[in-house]
């Protein structure tokens, strides 16, 4: 059985709202008055108030191409990624020796050796730990990081996981020839870094959930909904407005064939972790599963106050679940959604 032990968010210094990152991105972009008219209603329209960025504002106008953009993110998520660690680890009562196994996602950025390995001599991990840096699941990452943690620890129940998600999404944001899909994206993403750390055995007086059981799927003739290509100036965002109808459609049908293999419906969970894709995305979720406004206010309130962290947000929203109180005995779901477009479905219970 998998016990999450703790989780822990850690964002960059620079914070900003949302309207000095408009007006920031529509000059970065040299974007004329129909096009920054456009991405002020996009912005607006975002559902987030508040996002954090890894550089102050005047550097982005100099982070050059995609090696210098690259070399950045690197040395930040490294940074970052231990900052996040080391909380988590505190919260856990844990020492970096005791973990057996690192698990480490990112999408925003290409480091080899990767951010795992950069990160056993910086925290004291043992040289020998096992390693699994994940790249190219995005979003839904986080989740189903935290699946393969499960798998691991069913199988290795005396052991004890670290799990790292870190996105740096701002300096992905490209600046020249912005598309209608870049305009969305730039009012969307955050950064920031989410930890969480997992133990095969129950833990004496352990507060936090447990994982019950895990799925995922992706969804057929979905692959051009959302994603990345790799372009000369860097990653570009591939996201069409098919992404919420694909949610909305197929989600429904997924949880409620995973619920009922657990005995279990809808009505069961009282913890909702939700991805927050976006207003239309959470939307969508909320359509395809009939929820109270409430089941996902945790969501919302994630994007408002940070934005979409891709792979961060959904260890996030269970942070801010699981600090609030749940009652011992409830269900939870976590929802990670990315390209695949996939689904990453992981129940829980207190």
């Amino acid at each position: 059985m998998t016990e999450i032990l703790a989780v822990s968010t850690a964002f960059p210094a620079h914070k900003h709202p949302q309207g000095q990152l408009t007006a920031k991105y529509a000059d970065l972009a040299g974007l004329r008055r129909a096009r920054r008219a456009l991405l002020e209603r996009l912005h607006q329209n975002a559902g987030v108030r508040t996002r954090h960025t890894v550089a102050p504002l005047h550097e982005y106008g100099a982070l050059g191409g995609i090696e210098s953009r690259n070399d950045r993110y690197i040395a930040e998520a490294t940074d970052l990624g231990e900052t996040a660690l080391t909380q988590a680890l505190a919260r856990a009562g844990r020492q970096p020796p005791d973990i057996d196994l690192i698990v480490v996602t990112s999408v925003t950025g290409v480091a080899v050796p990767s951010i795992d390995a950069r990160l056993i001599p910086r925290l004291g991990l043992r040289p020998d730990v096992k390693r699994l840096p994940i790249f190219g699941l995005g979003c839904v990452a986080g989740a189903a990081a935290l699946s393969r943690v499960h798998d691991y620890l069913r199988g290795w129940p005396g052991h004890t996981a670290a799990l790292l998600a870190v996105e740096l999404c701002s300096l992905t944001v490209p600046a020249a020839g912005a598309t209608t899909a870049d305009l969305v994206a730039s009012g969307l993403f955050g950064d920031g870094a989410a930890a969480l750390i997992a133990s095969g055995a129950r833990a004496p007086g352990q507060p936090g959930p447990r994982v019950i059981a895990t799925r995922g799927e992706v969804f057929p003739d979905s692959t051009d909904a959302l994603g990345w290509r790799l372009s000369e100036t860097g990653f570009r965002i591939v996201l069409t407005t098919d992404l919420s109808e694909v949610v909305e459609s197929r989600l429904g049908p997924a949880i409620t064939q995973f619920l009922a293999g657990q005995g279990l419906t809808a009505d069961d969970i009282g913890a909702w972790i939700c991805h927050p894709g976006g207003p239309r995305v959470i939307d969508a979720v909320q359509r395809a599963l009939k929820l109270p406004d409430e089941a996902v206010a945790q969501s919302r309130e994630a994007l408002a106050e940070a934005g979409n962290l891709s792979s961060a947000s959904v260890l996030h929203i269970l942070e801010k679940v699981a600090d609030a109180g749940v009652t011992p005995g409830t269900f939870g779901l976590m929802i990670g959604l990315g390209p695949g477009v996939s689904a990453e479905l992981v129940l829980l219970r207190w």
